[in-house]
């Protein structure tokens, strides 16, 4: 063991290329489906070891090769990398037995071994976002990720998940092009692609304003909200998360946009903050103002949907707002919701989507004409549902009480009464839509769409089970989270200018 635990940053990205490997060299579902499930439950054991380590002695640094930076690749892992890393691999840890009915039902018998070989190269691209130390290396997971995630898209049965993976990859292309033109100008400015190296040059060279560097921070910000589908940048998101197989809908909502607003965190917070006041910026209020109408404008559309995975698509959509509203407001409380909520949202979206994907296996829809009643049918999925539904709304002793909560405190401290009547009046909003739904499984006639429902098998229903706990635990003890959160947002803030 003293022999692998300085090697934890590597293994956190080799283990699932190699299982990605393993899976599509087997080419059959039973063994790649093991592969991928023995490969999940390994990664969150690796990622908590990490931030254990970080918590207890500091940054964790390793050297790829052996050379040192700013000149070799660094794998990086903090508080804030250790808390993402930690919520990635256990998101697919616990979602990943779900897979096995529910891919068998979904996709084709011939693609579900690289199924599992596409999802494991998806997890090695993201895990490897949040743990390198070196920004092209970021672009180049993101692209690993990406690719992977298009290809999981595109399985879907529904000849509509081509044309969702297609507008997937078009405006993900987009947005990479975007992240590297601006690593392109940190490096001409720089002569470094090492994040830290490249806060460290910036800091003493430019005490003011650079067009190059303001350029570069455009550039980023507009690539990685791409990515993680910042309003009005979402245009791909319903599409890709309503025509997915339904898996792959919960893992991406649970874990691809996340990742993606820790890239931008790392950016603004780490690097650009060190350079450039963002106060005599309009950046944050940029971030705000759109944050503020991901929230109410996503949540109305969602209000309208007759499609249970779109209005979550939609919902999803809304609640990123909360947590770039975080990120915008920029200050201890309001960053730590932010942070916050990127938990507590991955925990119930996910449970949501599963939900869905429960439903779906049981009657083959998720329309909401055809779920009348379906409650009585699937007591235990729907009350899992539930939960999550209140959490969202943003119900006291739920999870997603403690993010607006903290959301609200940060507005409170810039002395900001508008943001918080915003935040209960789009919360509002999501009580209407999830009302709507509520009202339908559980207090209408059941359908005849739903005769032969019942709750799915163990497999399925305990990750759901599992998730919708952690909502309402999470609710009532704060500790991994805002705990954990707060701290990396302490060492985020306190290298601002």
């Amino acid at each position: 063991m003293n022999a692998v635990w300085p090697h934890l940053p590597i293994l956190q990205v080799v283990v699932p290329l190699i299982g990605a490997v393993l899976a599509g060299f087997l080419r059959r579902a039973g063994p790649a489906f093991a592969v991928a499930l023995a490969v999940s439950w390994l990664m969150p054991l690796i990622a908590g070891a990490m931030l254990w380590q970080v918590l207890a002695s500091g940054p964790i640094s390793y050297h790829i090769g052996s050379w040192p930076p700013p000149w070799g690749i660094e794998y990086r892992v903090d508080v804030l990398g250790g808390f993402m890393l930690l919520l990635v691999s256990t998101v697919g840890a616990v979602i990943m037995p779900f897979a096995r009915r529910s891919v068998a039902f979904e996709v084709e018998d011939g693609q579900q071994a690289w199924f599992y070989c596409m999802y494991l190269l998806c997890l090695t691209g993201l895990l490897g976002i949040v743990t390198t130390g070196d920004a092209f290396n970021a672009f180049v997971f993101l692209e690993v990720s990406s690719l992977s995630t298009y290809v999981l898209v595109a399985l879907g049965r529904d000849r509509r998940a081509l044309l969702a993976a297609f507008q997937y990859l078009i405006m993900g292309t987009i947005g990479a092009t975007f992240y590297i033109i601006g690593v392109g100008l940190l490096y001409l400015l720089t002569g470094s692609l090492n994040m830290a190296d490249i806060a460290a040059r910036l800091g003493p060279e430019w005490a003011g304003h650079s067009r190059a560097i303001v350029a570069a921070l455009a550039f980023i910000t507009v690539g990685v909200s791409l990515k993680l589908a910042l309003f009005p940048l979402h245009a791909w998101l319903p599409n890709a998360y309503a025509y997915a197989p339904s898996w792959v809908t919960a893992f991406l909502s649970a874990t691809a946009t996340k990742v993606a607003i820790y890239l931008l965190v790392r950016f603004f917070f780490s690097i650009f903050g060190v350079a450039i006041d963002f106060r005599e910026l309009p950046v944050t209020d940029i971030v705000i103002a759109l944050s503020i109408a991901a929230m109410f404008v996503a949540s109305v559309i969602a209000v309208f949907q007759t499609d249970l995975k779109r209005m979550l698509a939609y919902s999803s959509v809304a609640q990123i707002g909360y947590i770039t509203l975080g990120i915008g407001l920029a200050n201890q409380a309001g960053l730590t919701g932010g942070l916050v909520h990127i938990v507590n949202h991955a925990l119930m979206k996910a449970a949501l989507f599963l939900a869905a994907g429960a439903i779906f296996f049981r009657i083959g829809t998720v329309r909401l004409s055809d779920l009348a009643g379906i409650g009585r049918k699937m007591p235990l999925t729907m009350t899992a549902f539930t939960v999550a539904c209140f959490g969202l709304v943003g119900t006291p002793g739920t999870s997603g009480f403690i993010s607006k909560w903290f959301l609200v405190l940060g507005a409170l401290d810039k002395g900001w009464w508008v943001p918080v009547f915003l935040i209960v009046g789009s919360s509002l909003i999501a009580l209407v839509y999830v009302g709507r739904v509520l009202e339908v499984v559980w207090l209408r006639e059941p359908s005849a769409a739903i005769a032969n429902a019942s709750d799915p098998p163990l497999s399925m229903l305990l990750p759901l089970v599992v998730l919708a706990a952690a909502t309402i635990y999470f609710g009532l003890d704060t500790q991994w989270t805002a705990g954990i959160a707060g701290t990396a947002v302490k060492n985020l803030l306190g290298g601002l200018r």
